[in-house]
Protein backbone atom coordinates (compact mmCIF):
# COMPACT_ATOMS: atom_id res chain seq x y z
CA UNK A 1 0.00 0.00 0.00
CA UNK A 2 1.42 3.47 -0.79
CA UNK A 3 1.93 5.94 1.61
CA UNK A 4 -0.97 8.19 0.19
CA UNK A 5 -3.14 4.64 0.47
CA UNK A 6 -2.07 4.34 3.69
CA UNK A 7 -2.88 8.11 4.53
CA UNK A 8 -6.26 7.76 3.11
CA UNK A 9 -7.20 4.69 5.11
CA UNK A 10 -6.14 6.46 7.97
CA UNK A 11 -8.13 9.11 7.88
CA UNK A 12 -11.61 7.25 6.68
CA UNK A 13 -10.49 5.11 9.97
CA UNK A 14 -10.52 8.35 12.03
CA UNK A 15 -13.94 9.85 10.55
CA UNK A 16 -15.71 6.80 11.11
CA UNK A 17 -14.21 7.23 14.58
CA UNK A 18 -15.53 10.59 14.62
CA UNK A 19 -18.68 10.05 13.20
CA UNK A 20 -21.91 11.84 15.39
CA UNK A 21 -24.83 9.52 16.20
CA UNK A 22 -27.20 8.46 14.39
CA UNK A 23 -30.04 10.95 13.20
CA UNK A 24 -32.99 11.65 15.23
CA UNK A 25 -36.34 11.25 14.22
CA UNK A 26 -37.77 14.13 12.72
CA UNK A 27 -41.00 14.42 11.74
CA UNK A 28 -41.85 16.73 9.45
CA UNK A 29 -45.49 18.98 9.95
CA UNK A 30 -46.85 17.73 6.25
CA UNK A 31 -46.81 14.22 7.40
CA UNK A 32 -47.75 14.41 10.65
CA UNK A 33 -50.49 16.78 10.87
CA UNK A 34 -51.36 17.71 14.10
CA UNK A 35 -53.50 20.81 14.08
CA UNK A 36 -52.35 23.55 16.77
CA UNK A 37 -49.46 25.66 15.88
CA UNK A 38 -48.87 27.66 19.12
CA UNK A 39 -47.29 25.69 21.89
CA UNK A 40 -49.67 27.55 24.82
CA UNK A 41 -52.67 26.32 23.09
CA UNK A 42 -51.08 22.62 22.58
CA UNK A 43 -49.86 22.69 26.44
CA UNK A 44 -53.73 23.92 27.96
CA UNK A 45 -56.33 22.37 25.20
CA UNK A 46 -54.49 19.58 23.92
CA UNK A 47 -55.11 17.24 20.76
CA UNK A 48 -58.72 18.38 18.88
CA UNK A 49 -61.63 15.12 20.27
CA UNK A 50 -61.66 14.04 16.58
CA UNK A 51 -57.86 13.54 15.97
CA UNK A 52 -57.18 11.35 19.29
CA UNK A 53 -57.02 7.36 19.37
CA UNK A 54 -60.53 5.78 19.89
CA UNK A 55 -59.76 3.66 23.34
CA UNK A 56 -62.35 1.60 26.15
CA UNK A 57 -64.02 3.20 28.78
CA UNK A 58 -62.91 2.72 32.75
CA UNK A 59 -66.01 0.45 32.77
CA UNK A 60 -64.69 -2.16 30.30
CA UNK A 61 -61.29 -2.38 32.20
CA UNK A 62 -60.62 -4.58 34.78
CA UNK A 63 -59.16 -2.50 37.48
CA UNK A 64 -58.91 -1.50 40.64
CA UNK A 65 -57.28 1.45 43.59
CA UNK A 66 -54.78 0.06 46.24
CA UNK A 67 -52.79 1.19 48.81
CA UNK A 68 -49.61 0.94 50.49
CA UNK A 69 -48.27 2.05 53.58
CA UNK A 70 -44.75 2.24 53.60
CA UNK A 71 -43.68 5.58 55.81
CA UNK A 72 -45.33 4.17 58.88
CA UNK A 73 -43.67 7.23 61.33
CA UNK A 74 -45.81 9.48 58.94
CA UNK A 75 -49.03 8.15 61.23
CA UNK A 76 -47.18 10.44 64.08
CA UNK A 77 -45.48 13.18 62.04
CA UNK A 78 -48.77 14.42 60.28
CA UNK A 79 -51.58 15.88 61.54
CA UNK A 80 -54.86 14.05 61.42
CA UNK A 81 -56.28 15.58 58.68
CA UNK A 82 -53.64 14.38 56.49
CA UNK A 83 -55.42 10.92 57.01
CA UNK A 84 -56.04 10.57 53.26
CA UNK A 85 -52.29 10.43 52.55
CA UNK A 86 -51.41 8.55 55.04
CA UNK A 87 -51.25 5.84 52.83
CA UNK A 88 -49.87 5.49 49.07
CA UNK A 89 -52.61 4.70 46.96
CA UNK A 90 -51.99 3.64 42.85
CA UNK A 91 -54.10 2.38 40.39
CA UNK A 92 -53.44 -1.37 38.47
CA UNK A 93 -55.23 -2.23 35.72
CA UNK A 94 -54.87 -5.92 35.02
CA UNK A 95 -55.28 -8.26 32.12
CA UNK A 96 -57.02 -11.78 32.16
CA UNK A 97 -53.96 -13.58 30.98
CA UNK A 98 -50.05 -13.76 31.41
CA UNK A 99 -48.92 -9.84 29.95
CA UNK A 100 -46.44 -7.17 30.16
CA UNK A 101 -46.57 -4.65 32.50
CA UNK A 102 -46.09 -0.94 32.47
CA UNK A 103 -45.25 1.52 34.91
CA UNK A 104 -46.62 5.13 34.37
CA UNK A 105 -44.91 8.42 36.52
CA UNK A 106 -47.33 11.26 36.81
CA UNK A 107 -45.96 14.46 35.72
CA UNK A 108 -45.38 17.64 37.83
CA UNK A 109 -47.80 17.28 41.28
CA UNK A 110 -50.27 15.01 39.20
CA UNK A 111 -51.58 12.23 41.43
CA UNK A 112 -51.63 8.34 39.98
CA UNK A 113 -55.33 9.51 38.89
CA UNK A 114 -54.72 12.34 36.87
CA UNK A 115 -55.78 12.69 33.41
CA UNK A 116 -52.89 11.76 31.44
CA UNK A 117 -51.93 8.73 33.28
CA UNK A 118 -55.52 7.57 32.85
CA UNK A 119 -55.02 8.35 29.06
CA UNK A 120 -51.92 6.51 28.51
CA UNK A 121 -53.36 3.92 31.00
CA UNK A 122 -56.16 3.32 28.83
CA UNK A 123 -53.76 3.04 25.24
CA UNK A 124 -51.48 0.34 26.93
CA UNK A 125 -54.34 -1.45 28.30
CA UNK A 126 -56.14 -1.75 25.03
CA UNK A 127 -53.23 -3.05 23.61
CA UNK A 128 -52.75 -6.07 26.31
CA UNK A 129 -50.60 -4.83 28.72
CA UNK A 130 -51.00 -4.55 32.43
CA UNK A 131 -51.06 -1.21 33.95
CA UNK A 132 -49.76 0.42 37.15
CA UNK A 133 -50.14 4.21 37.46
CA UNK A 134 -47.85 6.37 40.02
CA UNK A 135 -48.11 9.27 41.45
CA UNK A 136 -45.36 12.07 41.17
CA UNK A 137 -43.10 12.44 43.56
CA UNK A 138 -43.87 16.18 43.92
CA UNK A 139 -47.30 15.39 44.59
CA UNK A 140 -48.56 15.86 48.13
CA UNK A 141 -49.66 12.18 48.29
CA UNK A 142 -46.20 10.61 47.77
CA UNK A 143 -44.31 13.00 49.43
CA UNK A 144 -46.49 12.25 52.71
CA UNK A 145 -46.73 8.43 52.32
CA UNK A 146 -43.51 7.31 50.14
CA UNK A 147 -41.02 9.85 50.06
CA UNK A 148 -37.98 9.55 52.82
CA UNK A 149 -36.49 12.88 52.91
CA UNK A 150 -40.15 14.70 51.63
CA UNK A 151 -37.98 17.07 49.89
CA UNK A 152 -38.60 16.29 46.15
CA UNK A 153 -36.19 18.13 43.52
CA UNK A 154 -33.38 15.65 44.09
CA UNK A 155 -33.88 13.61 40.97
CA UNK A 156 -31.28 10.22 42.49
CA UNK A 157 -33.57 10.37 45.55
CA UNK A 158 -36.61 10.50 43.94
CA UNK A 159 -36.15 7.67 41.66
CA UNK A 160 -34.81 5.54 44.69
CA UNK A 161 -38.42 6.38 46.67
CA UNK A 162 -40.27 5.48 43.16
CA UNK A 163 -38.12 2.53 42.84
CA UNK A 164 -39.04 1.03 46.33
CA UNK A 165 -42.62 1.89 45.95
CA UNK A 166 -42.34 0.19 42.35
CA UNK A 167 -41.10 -2.95 44.21
CA UNK A 168 -44.08 -2.92 47.12
CA UNK A 169 -46.64 -2.94 44.38
CA UNK A 170 -44.69 -6.19 43.07
CA UNK A 171 -44.77 -7.58 46.43
CA UNK A 172 -48.38 -7.13 46.59
CA UNK A 173 -49.57 -9.01 43.42
CA UNK A 174 -47.82 -12.31 43.50
CA UNK A 175 -50.76 -13.26 41.39
CA UNK A 176 -50.05 -10.98 38.65
CA UNK A 177 -48.70 -13.05 35.65
CA UNK A 178 -46.12 -10.64 34.29
CA UNK A 179 -44.26 -11.61 31.14
CA UNK A 180 -41.85 -8.41 30.63
CA UNK A 181 -41.71 -4.99 32.35
CA UNK A 182 -41.75 -1.45 30.88
CA UNK A 183 -41.41 1.75 31.97
CA UNK A 184 -42.70 5.17 31.17
CA UNK A 185 -43.39 9.08 32.19
CA UNK A 186 -43.90 12.45 31.13
CA UNK A 187 -42.44 16.09 32.04
CA UNK A 188 -41.18 15.22 35.17
CA UNK A 189 -42.09 11.87 35.49
CA UNK A 190 -39.80 11.04 32.27
CA UNK A 191 -36.59 12.66 33.58
CA UNK A 192 -37.38 10.54 37.18
CA UNK A 193 -38.04 7.22 34.74
CA UNK A 194 -34.57 7.68 32.74
CA UNK A 195 -33.41 7.48 36.70
CA UNK A 196 -35.29 4.75 37.99
CA UNK A 197 -34.23 2.90 34.93
CA UNK A 198 -30.70 3.12 35.76
CA UNK A 199 -31.39 2.46 39.24
CA UNK A 200 -32.55 -1.09 38.03
CA UNK A 201 -29.01 -1.48 36.04
CA UNK A 202 -27.92 -2.50 39.95
CA UNK A 203 -30.64 -3.51 41.83
CA UNK A 204 -32.45 -5.66 38.95
CA UNK A 205 -35.62 -5.66 40.44
CA UNK A 206 -37.43 -5.19 37.19
CA UNK A 207 -34.95 -5.56 33.97
CA UNK A 208 -36.60 -3.03 32.08
CA UNK A 209 -37.10 -4.29 28.49
CA UNK A 210 -37.96 -1.00 26.92
CA UNK A 211 -38.21 2.84 28.74
CA UNK A 212 -40.17 5.81 27.18
CA UNK A 213 -39.31 9.11 27.93
CA UNK A 214 -42.39 11.93 27.12
CA UNK A 215 -41.34 15.34 26.95
CA UNK A 216 -38.63 14.86 29.85
CA UNK A 217 -36.69 17.87 31.16
CA UNK A 218 -33.11 18.18 29.94
CA UNK A 219 -32.02 20.61 32.22
CA UNK A 220 -34.31 20.57 35.13
CA UNK A 221 -33.32 23.91 36.49
CA UNK A 222 -33.87 25.60 33.09
CA UNK A 223 -37.49 24.06 32.96
CA UNK A 224 -38.28 24.99 35.97
CA UNK A 225 -37.01 28.77 35.85
CA UNK A 226 -38.85 28.97 32.12
CA UNK A 227 -42.62 27.91 34.62
CA UNK A 228 -41.46 30.18 36.83
CA UNK A 229 -41.57 33.49 33.88
CA UNK A 230 -44.64 32.17 32.78
CA UNK A 231 -46.00 33.63 36.32
CA UNK A 232 -44.24 36.85 35.53
CA UNK A 233 -46.05 37.56 31.85
CA UNK A 234 -47.15 41.21 31.46
CA UNK A 235 -50.90 40.82 30.49
CA UNK A 236 -52.46 43.70 28.76
CA UNK A 237 -54.56 45.47 31.73
CA UNK A 238 -53.42 43.42 34.19
CA UNK A 239 -52.36 44.69 37.58
CA UNK A 240 -52.58 41.74 39.52
CA UNK A 241 -53.57 37.86 40.22
CA UNK A 242 -56.84 38.29 41.24
CA UNK A 243 -57.43 40.85 38.17
CA UNK A 244 -56.14 38.32 35.67
CA UNK A 245 -58.42 35.55 37.81
CA UNK A 246 -61.50 37.70 37.06
CA UNK A 247 -60.71 38.24 33.62
CA UNK A 248 -60.69 34.46 32.82
CA UNK A 249 -63.70 33.58 34.74
CA UNK A 250 -65.05 36.97 32.59
CA UNK A 251 -64.52 35.31 29.38
CA UNK A 252 -65.90 31.57 30.71
CA UNK A 253 -69.16 33.40 31.77
CA UNK A 254 -69.78 34.79 28.63
CA UNK A 255 -68.91 31.30 26.63
CA UNK A 256 -71.44 29.60 28.97
CA UNK A 257 -73.96 32.53 28.38
CA UNK A 258 -73.35 31.33 24.44
CA UNK A 259 -73.22 27.66 24.71
CA UNK A 260 -75.32 26.77 27.62
CA UNK A 261 -73.34 24.58 29.52
CA UNK A 262 -69.82 23.42 30.42
CA UNK A 263 -68.20 20.21 30.90
CA UNK A 264 -64.88 21.09 32.51
CA UNK A 265 -62.31 18.82 30.17
CA UNK A 266 -59.80 18.99 27.33
CA UNK A 267 -62.55 18.67 24.77
CA UNK A 268 -63.83 22.00 26.54
CA UNK A 269 -60.77 24.12 26.65
CA UNK A 270 -60.42 23.00 23.05
CA UNK A 271 -63.46 24.77 21.98
CA UNK A 272 -63.24 27.38 23.95
CA UNK A 273 -60.62 28.49 22.36
CA UNK A 274 -62.03 28.39 19.05
CA UNK A 275 -64.66 30.26 20.59
CA UNK A 276 -64.75 34.30 20.78
CA UNK A 277 -63.73 34.73 24.00
CA UNK A 278 -60.32 32.97 23.45
CA UNK A 279 -57.64 33.98 25.37
CA UNK A 280 -54.47 35.58 24.40
CA UNK A 281 -50.74 34.21 24.31
CA UNK A 282 -49.68 36.12 27.43
CA UNK A 283 -53.23 34.61 28.97
CA UNK A 284 -52.71 31.52 27.92
CA UNK A 285 -48.40 31.88 29.08
CA UNK A 286 -50.03 33.06 32.90
CA UNK A 287 -52.61 30.66 33.06
CA UNK A 288 -50.12 27.45 32.44
CA UNK A 289 -47.35 29.31 34.71
CA UNK A 290 -50.38 29.53 37.36
CA UNK A 291 -51.46 25.87 37.83
CA UNK A 292 -47.39 25.30 37.78
CA UNK A 293 -47.10 27.81 41.07
CA UNK A 294 -49.98 25.73 42.51
CA UNK A 295 -47.34 22.57 42.29
CA UNK A 296 -44.42 24.54 43.57
CA UNK A 297 -46.61 25.90 46.77
CA UNK A 298 -47.65 22.29 47.27
CA UNK A 299 -44.08 21.17 47.53
CA UNK A 300 -43.16 24.01 49.63
CA UNK A 301 -45.68 23.39 52.18
CA UNK A 302 -46.02 19.89 52.19
CA UNK A 303 -42.06 19.53 52.81
CA UNK A 304 -41.68 21.95 55.51
CA UNK A 305 -44.58 20.77 57.48
CA UNK A 306 -43.02 17.35 57.00
CA UNK A 307 -39.63 18.48 57.76
CA UNK A 308 -40.73 21.17 60.18
CA UNK A 309 -38.47 23.73 58.66
CA UNK A 310 -40.11 26.48 59.98
CA UNK A 311 -40.02 28.40 56.40
CA UNK A 312 -43.54 28.29 55.91
CA UNK A 313 -45.64 27.35 59.05
CA UNK A 314 -43.77 27.94 62.40
CA UNK A 315 -41.66 24.55 64.03
CA UNK A 316 -44.17 23.80 66.91
CA UNK A 317 -47.56 25.85 65.63
CA UNK A 318 -50.01 23.31 66.49
CA UNK A 319 -51.92 22.27 63.49
CA UNK A 320 -55.28 20.29 64.31
CA UNK A 321 -58.07 19.10 61.75
CA UNK A 322 -60.05 22.43 62.76
CA UNK A 323 -57.02 24.40 61.89
CA UNK A 324 -57.13 26.43 58.97
CA UNK A 325 -54.02 26.54 56.79
CA UNK A 326 -55.34 29.08 54.50
CA UNK A 327 -52.77 31.94 55.99
CA UNK A 328 -50.06 28.89 55.35
CA UNK A 329 -50.60 28.06 51.66
CA UNK A 330 -50.89 31.80 50.80
CA UNK A 331 -47.49 32.02 52.07
CA UNK A 332 -46.59 29.15 50.20
CA UNK A 333 -47.95 30.58 47.11
CA UNK A 334 -45.23 33.19 46.94
CA UNK A 335 -42.68 30.31 46.78
CA UNK A 336 -41.89 29.60 43.54
CA UNK A 337 -39.72 27.03 42.04
CA UNK A 338 -36.80 28.56 42.50
CA UNK A 339 -37.44 29.96 46.03
CA UNK A 340 -38.58 25.69 47.01
CA UNK A 341 -35.30 24.85 45.37
CA UNK A 342 -32.84 27.69 46.98
CA UNK A 343 -34.72 27.12 50.63
CA UNK A 344 -35.39 23.59 50.89
CA UNK A 345 -33.62 21.53 48.09
CA UNK A 346 -30.29 22.77 48.17
CA UNK A 347 -29.73 22.88 52.08
CA UNK A 348 -30.87 19.53 52.06
CA UNK A 349 -28.59 18.30 49.21
CA UNK A 350 -26.09 20.52 50.79
CA UNK A 351 -26.53 18.83 54.42
CA UNK A 352 -26.57 15.34 53.23
CA UNK A 353 -23.74 15.20 50.33
CA UNK A 354 -21.87 17.91 51.79
CA UNK A 355 -22.96 19.52 47.68
CA UNK A 356 -21.13 22.62 46.53
CA UNK A 357 -22.38 24.96 44.10
CA UNK A 358 -25.71 25.41 42.11
CA UNK A 359 -24.54 24.12 38.66
CA UNK A 360 -23.09 21.00 40.28
CA UNK A 361 -26.65 20.35 41.83
CA UNK A 362 -28.27 20.98 38.65
CA UNK A 363 -25.76 18.65 36.69
CA UNK A 364 -26.54 16.03 39.01
CA UNK A 365 -30.37 16.06 39.00
CA UNK A 366 -31.02 16.53 35.27
CA UNK A 367 -30.26 14.38 32.17
CA UNK A 368 -26.60 15.61 32.53
CA UNK A 369 -26.18 13.36 35.31
CA UNK A 370 -26.78 9.85 33.47
CA UNK A 371 -25.41 10.73 30.01
CA UNK A 372 -23.24 7.72 29.52
CA UNK A 373 -25.79 5.43 30.29
CA UNK A 374 -28.47 7.34 28.38
CA UNK A 375 -26.27 7.32 25.61
CA UNK A 376 -25.17 3.72 26.02
CA UNK A 377 -28.81 2.23 26.41
CA UNK A 378 -30.59 1.40 23.52
CA UNK A 379 -34.28 0.59 25.59
CA UNK A 380 -34.02 3.64 26.02
CA UNK A 381 -35.94 6.88 23.92
CA UNK A 382 -37.61 10.12 23.96
CA UNK A 383 -39.97 11.75 22.44
CA UNK A 384 -39.98 15.20 22.35
CA UNK A 385 -41.69 18.27 20.60
CA UNK A 386 -39.49 21.06 18.81
CA UNK A 387 -41.85 24.11 20.61
CA UNK A 388 -42.13 22.50 23.83
CA UNK A 389 -41.93 25.23 26.41
CA UNK A 390 -39.76 23.69 29.03
CA UNK A 391 -37.20 23.59 26.41
CA UNK A 392 -33.57 25.57 26.43
CA UNK A 393 -31.26 26.89 24.60
CA UNK A 394 -29.06 23.68 23.83
CA UNK A 395 -31.07 20.67 25.06
CA UNK A 396 -32.68 19.69 21.81
CA UNK A 397 -28.15 19.41 20.71
CA UNK A 398 -28.21 17.38 24.09
CA UNK A 399 -31.12 14.96 22.94
CA UNK A 400 -29.90 14.51 19.67
CA UNK A 401 -26.45 13.70 20.72
CA UNK A 402 -27.48 11.73 23.64
CA UNK A 403 -29.86 9.46 21.77
CA UNK A 404 -29.50 9.55 18.05
CA UNK A 405 -32.78 8.14 16.24
CA UNK A 406 -33.67 7.04 20.27
CA UNK A 407 -34.71 10.88 19.83
CA UNK A 408 -38.17 11.14 17.58
CA UNK A 409 -39.04 14.65 17.12
CA UNK A 410 -42.03 16.12 16.65
CA UNK A 411 -42.59 19.60 14.94
CA UNK A 412 -45.53 20.76 17.20
CA UNK A 413 -47.09 19.72 20.43
CA UNK A 414 -45.69 22.35 23.32
CA UNK A 415 -45.66 20.28 26.65
CA UNK A 416 -47.08 17.11 26.04
CA UNK A 417 -49.94 18.52 24.11
CA UNK A 418 -49.86 15.93 21.97
CA UNK A 419 -49.70 12.59 24.06
CA UNK A 420 -53.67 12.04 22.97
CA UNK A 421 -52.60 12.72 19.35
CA UNK A 422 -53.29 9.50 17.03
CA UNK A 423 -49.86 9.65 15.57
CA UNK A 424 -47.93 9.77 18.82
CA UNK A 425 -50.28 7.25 20.29
CA UNK A 426 -49.23 4.89 17.44
CA UNK A 427 -45.40 5.86 18.09
CA UNK A 428 -45.78 4.64 21.47
CA UNK A 429 -46.74 1.29 21.00
CA UNK A 430 -44.80 0.94 18.12
CA UNK A 431 -41.68 1.66 20.11
CA UNK A 432 -43.38 -0.86 23.25
CA UNK A 433 -43.85 -3.41 20.69
CA UNK A 434 -40.26 -3.13 19.55
CA UNK A 435 -41.28 -1.43 16.01
CA UNK A 436 -38.87 0.85 14.31
CA UNK A 437 -39.27 3.58 11.31
CA UNK A 438 -41.53 5.34 9.78
CA UNK A 439 -41.97 7.25 13.55
CA UNK A 440 -44.98 9.83 12.97
CA UNK A 441 -45.86 8.75 9.98
CA UNK A 442 -48.61 6.74 10.25
CA UNK A 443 -51.78 9.30 9.52
CA UNK A 444 -54.39 7.03 9.15
CA UNK A 445 -56.87 6.95 12.03
CA UNK A 446 -56.17 4.94 14.91
CA UNK A 447 -58.46 2.31 16.77
CA UNK A 448 -57.37 0.53 20.14
CA UNK A 449 -58.49 -2.83 20.24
Amino acid sequence: MSCLSRVAALLGSLALGLAGPALARDVDQASYGYPLANPFEATITSTPPELRPELPLDRNIRQQDYSLKLRPEREFELPDNFWPVKKLRYRLARQNQPAPLIFIIAGTGAPYSSGTPEYLKRLYYANGFNVVQLSSPSSWDFMAAASRYATPGYTPDDADDLYRVMQAVRAQHPDLEVTDFYLTGYSLGALQAAFVSHLDETRRSFNFKRVLLLNPPVNLYTSVSNLDRLVQTQVKGITDNRTFYSLILGKVTRYFQQKGHIDISEAFLYDFQQSKQHLSNEEMAMLIGATFRFSAADMAFTSDLINRRGLIIPPNYPITESTSLVPFFTRAMQCDFECYLTDQVIPMWRARFNGGSLPQLIDQVSLYGIRDYLQQSPKIAVMHNADDIILGPGDIGFLRRTFGERLTLYPRGGHCGNLNYRVNAQDMLAFFNGKTGGAGLQAAAFTGN
